[in-house]
């Protein structure tokens, strides 16, 4: 692939064969999908939200015996332990370290002078511009079809808006699923993509066979961004059950929330405190009080469906794109393909 368009700034940064990154989403991006997108040429990046700091350290450990390939970690950058996190991650030599929220930079300075890449995701050009001054290595921007927590401007606005903005690799989300798109991402200025609702749909996905299938029933209607669980607009699939738990009262939903809190804590060993701490940060984000009690409801309405299997009992993050998925391949079939579809999609313009 020397000289190739599909030779981005990004393959070499990461030291991954093909510019496709699979995103760290909680609850689905276990060891064995990271190390299978790491072992078929991508950026595997492994999810640690929902991880204690010792399950983190057994999934590293997990990840480094399935593949020598460089892969990355989605760490929380308010997160009480985030420093202890980051110190893990220098000390297993983890290649990436990926940031859902913008990391500070005195994390953002530690993690570059151990020799690790650091790449924030932002929703915004004012957030792009801001870790980019910081020090941040390359940014994955998610437009709105993205799922999980988005923003209302699509990627094919928001990215050439942040290309343009800052001159570091930007990495394009939200939309994405096959090789026209890489290719389209390229056009843009993007330097590869990343992708999570494709890779929930793989045979190397630890999702439930028939939660799966609900992905693949949907269309490209049939998902809804709501504010409901924890206060911030996310992307989901449209269930009686999510609809149901919007119309609920704010009193019948903080109800719903405190006990989902004593269910996160009893799956974690988080204590109270901990979760308190996490609450005065979050209020940071101009969340209200109610609002970082309804927070305790995404991390078990999401593990319902994505580890129970409950898909009408629990709430699953997707993106619009999954209107357009049909299939479910293995990681290497899958970056395979889009790369062969690439390939094809470049010669045909030329």
């Amino acid at each position: 692939m020397s000289g190739s368009p599909l030779r981005t700034p990004i393959c070499d940064l990461f030291g991954v064969k093909y510019p496709i990154v699979q995103t760290g989403m909680g609850w689905v991006s276990d060891a064995r999908l990271t190390a299978a997108t790491a072992e078929a040429g991508g950026l595997g990046i492994l999810a640690s939200a929902t991880l204690t700091y010792e399950e983190l350290a057994q999934a590293i450990a997990d990840v480094q015996a399935r593949t020598d390939r460089p892969f990355g970690v989605n760490l929380r950058a308010d997160a009480p332990d985030a420093a202890r996190r980051v110190d893990l991650l220098i000390r297993e030599k983890v290649r990436v370290a990926s940031f859902a929220l913008a990391p500070k930079p005195e994390l953002i300075d530690r993690l570059k002078s151990a020799g690790a890449v650091v790449v924030p995701s932002v929703g915004a050009r004012r957030h792009a511009e801001k870790v980019a001054g910081w020090g941040a290595d390359a940014v994955v921007v998610q437009g709105g079809e993205g799922g999980g927590h988005t923003g209302p401007v699509p990627t094919t606005l928001l990215l050439p808006q942040i290309v343009d903005a800052v001159d570091i690799p930007v990495i394009a989300a939200g939309g994405f699923y096959d090789g026209r798109g890489l290719v389209a991402a390229l056009a843009y200025g993007a330097a590869g993509i990343a992708m999570g609702t494709r890779f929930l749909l793989t045979t190397d996905s630890p999702i439930a066979e028939d939660v799966k299938r609900r992905y693949l029933a949907a269309t490209v209607t049939d998902t809804v961004v709501t504010d409901a669980l924890d206060g911030v607009p996310q992307r989901v699939l449209k269930t009686p059950f999510v609809e149901e738990l919007a119309g609920r009262s704010a009193g019948r939903r903080l109800a719903r929330a405190v006990g989902s809190a004593r269910a996160f804590r009893r799956l974690t060993g988080r204590s109270w405190l901990s979760l308190l701490r996490e609450g005065r940060a979050m209020r940071g984000h101009g969340l209200r009080y109610d609002q970082v009690l309804l927070a305790a409801n995404t991390p078990m309405l999401i593990r319902a469906a994505m580890v129970e299997g409950r898909a009408d009992a629990g709430v699953m993050a997707s993106g619009q794109v999954a209107g357009l998925i049909a299939d479910l391949p293995s990681c290497a079939e899958l970056i395979d393909r889009i790369v062969a579809e690439a390939e094809a999609t470049l010669k045909r313009l030329a």
